[in-house]
């Protein structure tokens, strides 16, 4: 059986640059394939409808079951970046960083269990483990995604809930010269609330194609750059002394106090600039040469302040006597007066740089029947960070009252005059992890193809993939005392609303020098500390992947079926290198490591249920692996050693024997494409989990010895399963002007027995888990005017958003609107209108299970006014 013409030609036309939304509307009789592709290349795309449709059209050609993401015209993806394109997918969403969607969740499961892919090229990447940050690729640098939700052999190996490959635009594939360029003013409200912060910022970005050589070099040029304000109001609950308090009120029942709580307010800078440069070279009929190179930045530039309040522990009953006007409930302390709490305020600077480098070198080639394909590539991330705090702490101590109940409410008085420098004595300068973290990561790719005739199967395809990586990351901390003094008049006072007065240094960087000295950042010639050296490691993965998958094309039972099936085999050694230190004694180098051999079957197969192939059964069996966290398998240990040999050692480590995560896995969906850009879909799937990763108190032996260690350990495991729906459909039909409507709709029921180890009582799910996830986009584009209203909405789900491993939390329900909206004013000019976080959607986390510890982050609603001029 031959896949329908239509679905051939429209699955052309997206991998083409090309296809108005008015060309779509016309009804056409099918025509030949190659006619087709002539005509097309005399057409310009642009607008949602073609997007939609083009997206969509890949969607139903795939053998595999994906969701796609198109552009809707040179250098125009729906969103700034391709991170919160993506998650507005089916069964997809992410988690914020400083306001923007950054790390991808899917299907129930975190960025563990995502692979990610540039132009089918694995990404080394600036988070210790290997989630990629998808917010730093901007619209200007892609043409498009593929989310791949179902395995093949011929897949990059690592991504048990999908694998999420990212194009660049092809030159080629283009008629003639094509440049963009968009300027965009950007408004963030919040700015305006936080003296010393910006609320307007530009952004600004453009793509360049063209041919020469009659049509048989193909070049593409593209960059971004974005002045991002990083806005943030927080208030966080430091958690709960759980056995080492008293009975407050007499019932005879131990109380549990809080620690102490911190508010922060960020007015920094998130400056993000990319560049593309793409050559493709048609050597010969049957020679095709690309070249390529992705280059981002990101320069972070936090100043920020801060108070800290602790004291209230009562350890041991000892505050029992300061306390007054308690609220306990269920045996917690969530609000009280407390006297004689002191006060720290800290007045500080986050400087974080990133720098992404992805490139390589592309070969197809056509030998007799044989389609052969090399792939030379590297990938380089680099982080540089550190955090300048200048810390004071008040002269005298004060009352301090306080009401966390939960539910975001979160009020505080500290008692005395935050906003005053004589209040406070003398600061110190702590320079907390001066880190620094590499991740390189080189390979190389061969594939070989050929259609065939053998009965059901119609191509064969076999394939080599070979990667070496090395992951690293060393850091300094250290303190300077004044070797002056800081005048009052050198500070000013800070006044947000919603939080007591900060105090911060005029010209931070000025008076830091001045009176902690020149070098005061700098970490040449300092000592690391004990802490320093054992937090410290390196990695090295050398992995090698061989695959062989057949496509098939035929009937069973009078119904035609079309698909894959196909086989790949994983071999990877790796090594872990840290220090070791027994009983505080100074640190010493230790390695680890393991080896081990996967091998991932796979089978995909659509079943046509019309003779339009309009219904179609998609169903998929494999096995999928995703490799442990990198930093997980540091070899570093802190361990203490017990005098009696008979008592086991205890302590911390990483683990350089963690094998990978793998799931046996099943999809099963109906769908049917009633209309043109239309669809309405239903699927289920399961996955097997075996092997997963979560930290413990672990049972091992280490140098013969018994040892009680908290690390990282392959686990047992579970299932996730879940129900995906989709509704999607252009209302053409309908009477002008109501032409122009469309929506997009999808929901996304997931649920899993696997829990974390974490907390020790009442464990969190698995991470990644929501139960509920969906959104709604209703579109409209007619005579220049296009129209974008989505609403995205996700249940609670547990999520790591530091770099520190094990460090859970709940990220509560959210729901997120987005306007957007256009007007092209000519042929050649467009103006845009855009509100992000239309409701002021604040994202609130859950530590250790707890309902009344809470931290609750605000980054505020965004604004956009652009022009794009296309030539």
């Amino acid at each position: 059986m031959k896949q329908k013409k239509i679905s051939w030609i429209i699955h052309a036309l997206f991998m083409m640059p090309a296809i108005s939304a008015t060309a779509f509307a016309q009804e056409k009789p099918a025509a030949p394939a190659t006619a087709a592709t002539e005509e097309v290349q005399q057409i310009t795309v642009s607008g949602i409808r073609a997007s939609v449709r083009n997206a969509l059209a890949s969607k139903e050609a795939s053998n595999s079951m994906i969701e796609a993401i198109a552009s809707e015209d040179i250098g125009k993806l729906p969103d700034t970046t391709i991170a919160e394109s993506l998650a507005r997918l089916p069964g997809l969403s992410s988690g914020l960083d400083r306001g923007n969607a950054s790390q991808i969740v899917a299907r129930g499961m975190g960025p563990r269990f995502i692979g990610a892919t540039l132009n089918g090229r694995e990404l080394a990447s600036t988070e210790p483990a290997r989630a990629v940050r998808f917010e730093q690729f901007p619209s200007e640098s892609l043409s498009g995604a593929t989310v791949y939700k179902t395995q093949s052999a011929e897949i990059t190996e690592g991504g048990i809930a999908t694998t999420i490959d990212l194009q660049t635009v092809q030159p080629l594939k283009f008629n003639g010269r094509q440049i963009s360029l968009r300027a965009d003013a950007l408004y963030y409200p919040m700015g305006d609330q936080i003296p010393g912060a910006k609320s307007k910022t530009p952004r600004v970005g453009g793509v360049y194609i063209d041919q020469f050589n009659n049509n048989t070099l193909g070049v593409a040029l593209a960059f971004s750059y974005q002045d991002q304000p990083s806005l943030q109001k927080n208030i966080r609950h430091w958690g709960f002394n759980e056995d080492h308090s008293a009975d407050l009120n007499g019932d005879g029942k131990i109380d549990k106090t809080p620690w102490g709580f911190g508010d922060d307010v960020k007015r920094g800078t998130d400056k993000r600039t990319s560049l593309l440069g793409k050559v493709e070279w048609k050597a010969s009929p049957n020679a095709l040469i690309t070249g390529d190179v992705y280059y981002a930045k990101a320069a972070i530039d936090e100043p920020g302040l801060q108070h800290w309040t602790g004291d209230v522990g009562n350890w041991d009953g000892w505050q029992k006597a300061n306390y007054s006007n308690i609220d306990i409930r269920n045996g917690y302390v969530v609000g009280a007066t407390v006297k004689d709490v002191g006060l720290t305020t800290n007045d500080y600077k986050w400087v974080q740089d990133n720098t992404n480098v992805a490139g390589g070198i592309n070969g197809k080639f056509t030998i007799g029947d044989w389609k052969v394909e090399t792939d030379l590539s590297t990938s380089r991330a680099k982080r540089d960070s550190q955090w300048r705090d200048l810390r004071l702490f008040a002269k005298n101590n004060s009352t301090l009252t306080w009401s966390f109940t939960g539910d975001d409410r979160q009020v505080y008085a500290l008692g005395q005059d935050s906003g005053n420098p004589a209040a406070f004595g003398a600061p110190t300068m702590y320079v907390d992890t001066d880190g620094h973290l590499k991740d390189e990561l080189n390979g190389f790719h061969l594939n070989a193809a050929r259609g065939v005739d053998w009965g059901a199967v119609s191509r064969i395809k076999f394939g080599a993939r070979f990667t070496d990586r090395e992951k690293s990351y060393n850091q300094t901390t250290w303190s300077v005392s004044p070797t002056g003094t800081i005048p009052d008049s050198a500070y000013e006072t800070i006044r947000v609303d919603g939080f007591a007065p900060f105090i911060a240094l005029k010209n931070f960087d000025a008076s830091s020098f001045a009176v902690f000295g020149a070098n005061a950042f700098n970490a040449n010639g300092r000592p690391q500390t004990q802490n320093d050296l054992l937090s410290g490691w390196k990695v090295k993965e050398r992995s090698s992947s061989l695959y062989a998958q057949a496509d098939l094309d035929g009937t069973v039972l009078g119904t035609g079926y079309r698909g894959n099936a196909g086989v790949r085999v994983v071999h990877t050694s790796q090594t872990g290198e840290g220090m070791q230190s027994l009983s505080g004694a100074a640190p010493t180098p230790v390695q680890g490591g393991t080896s081990y051999t996967e091998i991932l079957p796979s089978l995909n197969l659509i079943f046509s249920m019309d003779d339009k192939q309009e219904k179609q059964v998609r169903f998929s069996l494999a096995r999928a692996m995703s490799r442990a966290p990198l930093d997980e398998m540091r070899a570093s240990r802190n361990l203490n050693v017990d005098p009696n040999p008979v008592q086991p050692l205890t302590g911390n480590t990483g683990n350089p024997e963690l094998k990978p995560m793998m799931s046996n896995q099943m999809d099963l969906a109906y769908q049917w494409y009633f209309a043109k850009g239309a669809l309405a879909s239903a699927g289920v799937f399961y996955k097997q989990v075996s092997r997963y990763i979560g930290i413990t108190e672990d049972k091992t032996s280490i140098n013969g010895r018994s040892a009680l260690i908290t690390r990282s350990v392959n686990g047992g495991g579970g299932n996730v399963k879940g129900l995906e729906l989709v509704y999607q459909q252009a209302f053409t039909g309908l009477p002008a002007p109501f032409d122009g409507l469309g929506v997009h709709g999808n929901y996304a029921y997931t649920e899993s027995d696997i829990k974390e180890n974490m907390p020790s009582v009442n464990p969190f799910p698995i991470e990644g888990l929501m139960k509920h996830n969906g959104g709604i986009t209703i579109w409209y584009e007619k005579a220049g005017y296009e129209a974008r209203l989505s609403a995205n909405y996700h249940s609670a789900f547990v999520r790591n958003p530091t770099w520190a491993a094990g460090q859970l939390i709940l990220n509560g329900a959210e729901t997120y609107l987005t306007l957007n909206l256009s007007r092209q004013i000519t042929p050649q000019l467009q103006v845009r209108f855009g509100i992000d976080n239309m409701t002021n959607q604040k994202v609130v986390y859950t530590s250790a299970n707890n309902p009344y510890q809470q931290e609750v982050t605000e980054f505020g609603r965004r604004f956009n006014l652009g022009l794009t001029y296309k030539m």
